[in-house]
């Protein structure tokens, strides 16, 4: 089996491969992209070859920025595309292409990597772990009034107005920038995506309307994407933006909208205030409660120095990589924000697999919930509250980002 990087020549045939590995047929594509994988780059394709040169097996990425606790920002090839022909299943070829892939980020200089994952049984083994969460908020019409600001919360002075989606592409990849620059656990979405419309509404060309808030000088903060679908259902795809008193505007909008019989605010992060806020706090209905990003890391060292920190302390974490065949131990010392990360010989605080630090790593999944899971091993039973303590971030991680 051969596997190589793509070339423009190669496209067609490798959207037709992941296709038939889903046993579907490509869409037929629209004038200037507006399909799912039309942001696809060929350099960072790859295509699995029999030794008669079959097609039997396809993986890929994109080329994203992922914002960390303490908002910095750091490269992170999203993995896509990712797929077998029913006829070669179970014989080694998704194996050999995630391994092909992640020696292909280091040798680009990567430390981490990032994917969605279709089947929550397969990545585990390839050293991802989830590590942000989403899920949607159903609120009937006529259980949708919010609690009035209580004294001391400055009211919005803003102002929301209505949108088709095609009258404002510019100021939404604007606004979304912005958003995900302060968000831990958001990923960048890089200007090919919404010149070739591709992915989901608001980038892809469905129709969408878009109520679009402005602050009191008139500047863009916030937006949310909806339609009206079958059974008067208000479908919202998204709400972005980084100030919760907009959030509260923008929800206070879409509640309000007449002929509806229920909203579903769909990717509302985990503990989200939204449904506090209700009047009735049992109108918001939560589910679909799922993962959505998970995270491999790949130099554990630069991973860990890379993102900040606000609770200061050390810990040895014996990390054990086993699709890899690597184990490392490492001494993290966290001091005024800042990691430092080196081997260390000493006994460890905890061990665990790539995996589970990968889950922990941007403060959405609790050290403490995987020792209890039986997945990390604490040594001591101060090594938990420690690490619980340590990863914690500034905010929970959130990513509502398709790719």
């Amino acid at each position: 089996m051969e596997i190589r990087s793509t070339t423009d020549e190669d496209l067609e045939v490798f959207v037709d491969t992941v296709h038939a590995a889903f046993g579907r047929f490509p869409e037929t594509p629209v004038d200037g992209g507006g399909l799912w994988w039309s942001a696809l780059e060929t350099d960072r394709c790859l295509l699995a070859l029999t030794a008669d040169g079959r097609p039997v097996g396809t993986a890929a990425s994109y080329p994203f920025e992922l914002t960390l606790p303490g908002a910095t920002l750091a490269s992170a090839p999203g993995v896509t595309a990712v797929g077998v022909l029913p006829s070669h299943r179970r014989q080694g070829v998704l194996s050999a292409m995630m391994r092909h892939q992640l020696a292909e980020f280091r040798d680009r200089g990567e430390f981490l990597s990032v994917l969605l994952a279709s089947e929550a049984t397969i990545y585990g083994r390839f050293g991802y772990g989830p590590a942000t969460y989403t899920g949607r908020l159903t609120v009937p019409r006529r259980q949708a009034q919010l609690s009035a600001p209580r004294a001391g919360r400055a009211a919005d002075t803003g102002s929301v107005e209505v949108l088709r989606r095609a009258e404002c592409g510019e100021l939404l990849e604007e606004v979304y920038d912005r958003y995900r620059r302060a968000q831990p656990g958001a990923l960048s979405r890089p200007h090919r995506w919404w010149a070739l419309r591709a992915g989901q509404p608001p980038i892809a060309p469905a129709p969408r309307y878009i109520a679009v808030h402005r602050d009191a000088d008139g500047v863009p903060d916030g937006y949310a994407s909806y339609s009206l679908g079958e059974h008067e259902t208000l479908k919202v795809d998204e709400t972005i933006t980084a100030d919760s008193a907009v959030f509260t505007a923008l929800a206070r909008f879409l509640l309000g909208h007449d002929l509806v019989g229920k909203v579903v605010f769909q990717h509302v992060p985990p503990q989200h205030p939204l449904r506090w806020q209700l009047a009735d706090f049992r109108a918001g209905e939560a589910g679909g409660d799922t993962d959505w990003l998970w995270v491999r890391l790949l130099d554990v060292p630069r991973a860990l120095t890379a993102r900040g920190w606000f609770t200061d302390g050390e810990l040895v974490l014996d990390v054990e990589d086993p699709f890899l065949a690597e184990r490392g131990r490492w001494l993290l010392t966290v001091s005024g924000g800042k990691a430092d990360c080196v081997p260390t010989d000493r006994a460890p605080d905890l061990s665990l697999d790539v995996r589970d630090l990968g889950s922990i790593y941007l403060g959405g999944t609790a050290p403490s919930t995987l020792v209890h899971a039986g997945h990390i091993r604490a040594h001591h039973a101060d090594a938990a509250p420690l690490a619980d303590a340590l990863f914690r971030g500034d905010q929970l991680p959130h990513c509502l980002h398709w790719f």
